[in-house]
């Protein structure tokens, strides 16, 4: 079997192992669905504030199915050993984790599509204005998050404390870096944490493509910013992978 079918295979499985977990499925895939829904209708009457959910929300996803499930995913596989077995199959190491890490990217893109959508369809949003700086952006998080999330997975010393470990990163995150609201609104010494974080110039650049306007800062800027969380977080990623 070639590389590339094995990848696909591997892809394959991956997808019906993610719809086979319902609690997998529901975190990584429909709970930032349902903030959107439940926040939105809040704000249904206020266009403004509609304006900072969706791409927000967007960010969120994309952080959620990248650094929150390959942290988890990979804390698993690798004190069940699968990872330790896998390179005694067959199957190349390549194959296996691009078929992973494809089905990971699948997600995020789905999800950023269906926040879009519901947005518009539901709650007067327009269609991205860009495009082309929506699907880069989408990219760039994906790129810097799912290094990030491989990095982080090697400081978590065991799947039953992983859950903790990675929220007390997720969750200060959404809440800071203007999922919900602007950051404008914050108090400065938080706005500084959160112009130092990555979702925050994730969330402005998805912004830039759907609401022509990415915040306070040059889209470039936060182009910058995400590849340089994403450099660091692919050097740790590879310094520091293990298989067992």
């Amino acid at each position: 079997m070639s590389a590339g079918a094995a990848l696909w295979r591997q892809y394959r499985f991956e997808r019906r192992l993610f719809w086979r977990n319902p609690s997998s499925a529901f975190f990584n895939f429909l709970l930032p669905l349902i903030f959107l829904v439940l926040v939105a209708s809040v704000f249904a009457d206020d266009p403004t504030e509609l304006r900072v959910l969706v791409p927000g929300v967007a960010g969120m996803a994309v952080m959620a199915t990248t650094f929150t499930a390959l942290a988890f995913n990979l804390t698993f596989l690798r004190e069940q050993g699968i990872l330790k077995r896998i390179r005694g199959m067959p199957v190349s190491r390549a194959s296996y984790l691009g078929g992973l890490l494809a089905s990971v990217v699948t997600n995020a893109v789905v999800q950023v599509a269906l926040i879009v959508a519901i947005g518009h369809l539901a709650y007067g949003v327009p269609w991205p204005r860009d495009p082309l700086v929506l699907a880069l952006f989408t990219a760039l998080g994906v790129f810097c998050f799912g290094a990030l999330g491989v990095a982080f997975s090697h400081g978590i010393p065991n799947f039953d404390s992983a859950g903790a470990y990675i929220n007390i990163v997720f969750l200060p995150a959404i809440v800071i870096s203007g999922v919900f609201f602007s950051t404008e609104s914050l108090p400065r010494a938080l706005e500084v944490v959160a112009l130092a974080l990555p979702l925050k110039h994730v969330i402005d650049g998805l912004a830039g493509g759907i609401v022509d306007g990415g915040g306070s800062a040059p889209l470039w800027v936060a182009a910058l910013a995400v590849l340089a969380w994403g450099g660091a977080g692919l050097a740790l990623a590879v310094r520091y992978f293990r298989w067992e």
